[in-house]
């Protein structure tokens, strides 16, 4: 960072852009006649860094300007990301970390955010505008409440028994989106489509569920007219985008830019999507995104590879104070048990697709993660492990397990995991509280440490996985080693196939 040149940043406003050194790109067209057409639910750094781009592409070449987004969040404190983007007119800065260098460029698709209200009354309003034709979310894989056994919408959790009871104030984001289509519905409109792009295996389809299901709580007839009218296309969205810290803020100074929330990505991105569509849409494709009828297969290579691939490393990393993954892939011992990971067991999990086949992507990915520009950290990645790796991981090995084939390295992925949620590095640092639902993974951890089944026993996150003997054994063998003879051991133990 010290190397980049110094200036005087200017404060980010639409009246400020004229004013940006030469070198930052900036919008074309004339943000004053955006019309919008697109509400996003839960607006964080992801979303500006993918699909907000790829909108403010297709705007750059004056297209798409009657499909500008509305942010939206569900909760208080979304009221923070609020108040920084509204005083910046809704501008983000984008900062490509490539290996070879660093740009910015500041992108305006976005015009305004949802005012964050009890009850959630100004997100349905927006929503049940006819001009509004796409609600997208990123909302995290753990944010569709589903329950861990039957993947299927929990209609026991308390924000969805609320909303079920109360459709008119909910709770959550699918709440909101059954009232505004239920307002579209009596007003003899049409639908909006339903897009999510978080990393969830047919996310679509889990959105659909999550919408339909609802409504049929309250209103059968509702949910008939959203399952006959309504769309919610599948799609896999890739590109590793950073937590934004002191770092990036003073990353974005060094630009000549004060912004109260830039976003660092990496240069690569990746969007696949079904072209179902109940309303129309923007023309993604023009500018890079990929339709098709097969987004499975791009969804499992990514999620699986990717995605599963995240966790290899970031409990590792965790245990052994690597704090960002660029300096768990420079690790020769890390780098190695991710690759063996990949190759014996993830790998032949994974069919190719057009252009690509998983041998060359694990190449892409391995050079994607050891960017060393990209200041990821372990933490980060490693947030959410009780839906990651049930989401992520948890599929591949039940895989293997059915098929009768090698699952070592995935049951020393877990080992990692229930030592790491312990709560502290091999160092003797505390780890912080880094799950939604800690508390009961550490006292699990804990009790794990002298009788291994007991984190198995968790039956929200392993089902029935407990009873395979096979799999309990290799666990148990694999958390006892790293308990006694450290992390770096049981790595060693594994990349040279000792018992």
């Amino acid at each position: 960072m010290d190397e980049l040149k110094s200036k005087t940043p200017v404060v980010l406003s639409n009246a400020a852009l004229a004013q940006l050194p030469a070198d930052v790109a900036r919008p074309r067209y004339d943000r004053n006649a955006l019309r919008p057409g697109i509400v996003h639910i839960g607006l964080g750094n992801f979303h500006r860094a993918h699909q907000a781009w790829y909108l403010h592409r297709l705007m750059q070449t004056g297209a798409a300007q009657d499909w500008a987004i509305i942010g939206a969040g569900i909760r208080p404190y979304d009221s923070a990301m609020r108040d920084k983007l509204m005083a910046q007119d809704c501008l983000s800065t984008l900062i490509e970390l490539a290996p070879e260098g660093r740009s910015a460029e500041i992108i305006g698709p976005m015009i305004d955010y949802v005012p964050i209200t009890e009850g959630n009354r100004a997100l349905i309003a927006a929503m049940a505008d006819p001009a509004i034709r796409i609600v997208s979310l990123t909302v995290t894989e753990g944010g569709y409440y589903l329950d861990p056994v039957t993947g299927l919408l929990d209609v026991r959790h308390p924000d969805i028994e609320h909303d079920a009871a109360h459709p008119s104030t909910p709770r959550s984001a699918f709440g909101a989106m059954v009232e505004a289509l239920r307002l579209r519905h009596q007003a003899n409109q049409r639908p909006f489509t339903g897009l999510s792009c978080d990393n969830l295996t047919g996310n679509g389809a889990i959105l659909r569920q999550c919408v339909v299901g609802l409504a049929r709580l309250s209103d059968p007839t509702l949910a008939d007219w959203i399952e006959a009218e309504g769309a919610f296309p599948n799609s896999m969205v890739d590109c590793i985008v950073p937590a934004t810290g002191p770092a990036e803020l003073a990353l974005a100074r060094s630009f000549g830019i004060e912004d109260a929330a830039p976003v660092s990505h990496e240069n690569f991105r990746q969007w696949v999507l079904e072209d179902a569509f109940c309303a129309g849409r923007p023309d993604w494709d023009t500018v890079g995104a990929t339709f098709t009828d097969n987004v499975h297969a791009y969804e499992a290579m990514k999620i699986r590879m990717l995605n599963a691939g995240h966790q290899v490393l970031a409990n590792a990393g965790e245990l052994l104070s690597l704090h960002t993954i660029d300096a768990c892939m420079a690790d020769p011992r890390v780098a190695a048990f991710f690759d063996k990971v990949e190759r014996d067991e993830i790998v032949p999990q994974v069919a190719p697709v057009p252009g690509m086949a998983p041998e060359a992507y694990l190449e892409l990915i391995k050079r994607r993660f050891a960017n060393p520009e990209i200041r990821d950290t372990t933490r980060r990645v490693a947030f959410d492990g009780a839906s990651r790796h049930t989401g992520f991981v948890l599929p591949i090995l039940r895989e293997r397990l059915a098929a009768g084939t090698s699952f070592e390295g995935l049951a020393l992925v877990e080992a990692l995991w229930a030592r790491m949620c312990a709560g502290t590095r091999e160092d003797g640092t505390q780890i912080e509280a880094n799950d939604p639902i800690w508390g009961s993974l550490s006292q699990a951890a804990q009790t794990a440490r002298d009788d291994p089944p007991q984190w198995l026993a968790q039956s929200t996150i392993y089902g029935d996985l407990a009873e395979h003997a096979g799999f309990a054994s290799a666990f148990t063998h694999w958390l006892d080693q790293i308990w006694t003879q450290g992390t770096e051991a049981a790595l060693a133990a594994y990349i040279n196939g000792a018992d």
